[in-house]
């Protein structure tokens, strides 16, 4: 993995709350809170610049053709937040994906490594597909009997992807403390 295991260390004590809490809001109301979002951009902002500070890592160069620019590891970070929203604000405007699922995605994208790009593409997969499949289950079980007002079991046709996008992340930085460059 490209994620420092201590870089994942730091992040994940701040992180893991934020994802749980989102997985439950988005079952329970059909909605990722802005305010998770927020949070969570602001643990990448504070943690980040003790896990990348600015002032002491070797700047990276981004070069298309003639055109060439560089920047500390942590503003590149920060502009995955720029660019995942945009493509998030497209798959929203399709009808592919909610609105505060992009959010909870540029927020949660300055938190992985590019080259970590397949692995947590993997990773999302994996876990959309077992989160449908738990959630689908739970609902024709007992279990639901736990939680009866919860919005995700009465909408068949929509799915709380918060319950993916949070463990997809929680799921990342685990791995990242065990396996972490």
């Amino acid at each position: 993995m490209s994620i420092p295991a201590a870089a994942s260390l730091l992040f994940l004590p701040f992180v893991l709350p934020i994802c749980l809490y989102v997985a439950f809001t988005d079952m329970r109301y059909m909605l990722i809170k802005n305010h998770a979002v927020v949070a969570l951009a602001i643990v990448f902002v504070v943690i980040g610049l003790f896990v990348l500070p600015p002032w002491s890592t070797e700047w990276t160069t981004l070069s298309v053709g003639s055109f060439s620019v560089a920047l500390p590891p942590y503003v590149w970070h920060l502009l995955h937040i720029v660019f995942v929203l945009m493509l998030g604000i497209l798959l929203n405007s399709a009808g592919v994906i909610g609105a505060g699922d992009a959010k909870f995605l540029a927020a949660a994208s300055p938190f992985v490594w590019v080259g970590d790009l397949n692995l947590i593409l993997f990773i999302l997969a994996t876990t959309t597909v077992a989160a449908f499949a738990a959630h689908r289950l739970a609902m024709h079980t007992p279990l639901r009997k736990m939680a009866p007002d919860w919005e995700s079991w009465n909408r068949t046709k929509h799915f709380p992807m918060g319950l993916a996008l949070g463990g997809s992340l929680a799921i990342y930085l685990i791995l990242g403390t065990v396996n972490g460059s």
